[in-house]
């Protein structure tokens, strides 16, 4: 029962084994290591793309603050243009009132012309009131208006700033000018008279 393995010294035979082997070993190793290079791979897919993913998150949330705060502006706007819209009867209203109220100063006026004069420095508010003159515009073009009105109000504003600059500037003799008190005594004394 003894049997004798017979040992073949074919070198041909040998190499094939020998190379058969190492396949069958490179195939081994490359099975045990398949996964694990699948996930650097992907760690190395992550690693690039993460930070361009969080730049471009960043830049979504930021432009959907814009867009939020600019549709809040937009709904702002319109609600201002709805009020406008529905001011239309209270401005008509105080054009009325305006015309009423320029059309009783003419009476006024007229009367006063017919009386003999008495005294022609009566009193600071007619002299006053005998410069002004007041246009009224038609509402129909309401931009306009509003563009004169705030002219005149800008004109009257500076004038008023030159007028105190001046008054500032150039104090009476026997006047301080460290002080707001004799500054405001001396405008008010030039505005009444």
């Amino acid at each position: 029962m003894n049997q004798k393995v017979s040992t073949v010294n074919d070198p041909e035979l040998q190499a094939k084994v020998k190379k058969t082997t190492e396949k069958i070993s490179e195939n081994m190793h490359i099975i045990a290591n398949e996964p694990s290079l699948a996930f650097y791979r992907i760690q190395e897919h992550v690693r690039k793309v993460i930070p361009l993913i969080v730049e471009r998150r960043a830049e979504v949330v930021q432009l959907q603050q814009d867009l939020q705060g600019k549709c809040y502006d937009m709904e702002y706007a319109i609600g201002a243009v709805k009020d406008i819209e529905a001011a239309d009867t209270s401005l008509k209203n105080v054009q009325e009132l305006l015309k009423n109220a320029i059309f009783l100063k003419q009476q006024l006026k007229y009367v006063e012309s017919r009386r003999p004069k008495k005294d022609t420095n009566s009193s600071v508010y007619k002299r006053l009131s005998a410069h002004i003159t007041l246009d009224l515009p038609d509402l129909n073009d309401l931009s306009g208006v509003v563009r004169e009105t705030t002219n005149r109000v800008e004109h009257m504003m500076s004038q008023a700033r030159n007028s105190n600059s001046n008054i500032n500037n150039n104090p009476p003799a026997g006047t301080a000018n460290s002080t707001a008190g004799p500054a405001e005594l001396q405008r008010s004394y030039t505005t009444l008279h």
